[in-house]
């Protein structure tokens, strides 16, 4: 099954891919790998602000993480490479929150969940979830990942 055959049968429609909002490229890729800067949670089209621990819920935190990953997929079909992608390898998730917040990890499943729904196996990956005190344009969450490409 292809991968848009997959988003179809779950009922994902992917946003269209984000321009950068400072001095950076998207994607990169290097041999058979593909480095995708962070990516912000646009829930529909309007960017997801705050504070987790503050002014932001655990499953508000989540549905911002899942858009992040919605963004990377949006990013990889933008550079022709959705249906080239072997192996989410790493994803890394950056988590606007208080000093006592400390379910960053679960944040962080909202796109790491995503990718196994989507991949399956393949998309089973290493992470790190880190609690940050703020994020560009005041964002929630932020993730990036490292993506193995087919030839």
């Amino acid at each position: 099954m292809t991968i848009a055959a997959r988003l179809e049968e779950l009922g994902i429609t992917l946003p269209e891919a984000a321009a950068p909002v400072a001095s950076y490229q998207p994607l990169v890729v290097s041999g058979r790998v593909a480095y995708l800067s962070g990516q912000l949670p646009f829930v529909a089209g309007k960017l997801v602000t705050g504070k987790l621990g503050a002014d932001v819920s655990l499953e508000d935190g989540q549905q911002a993480a899942r858009a992040c990953g919605l963004m990377i997929l949006a990013q990889l079909k933008a550079a022709g490479l959705l249906e080239r992608v072997e192996r989410i390898v790493k994803l890394g998730g950056f988590v606007a929150s208080t000093p006592d917040f400390t379910d960053q990890p679960k944040v962080v499943n909202g796109a790491s969940d995503l990718m196994a729904e989507v991949f399956g196996d393949a998309g089973r990956h290493a992470r790190s979830a880190v609690g940050v005190p703020v994020l560009p344009l005041d964002a929630a969450v932020e993730v990036d990942a490292i993506v193995a490409l087919r030839d």
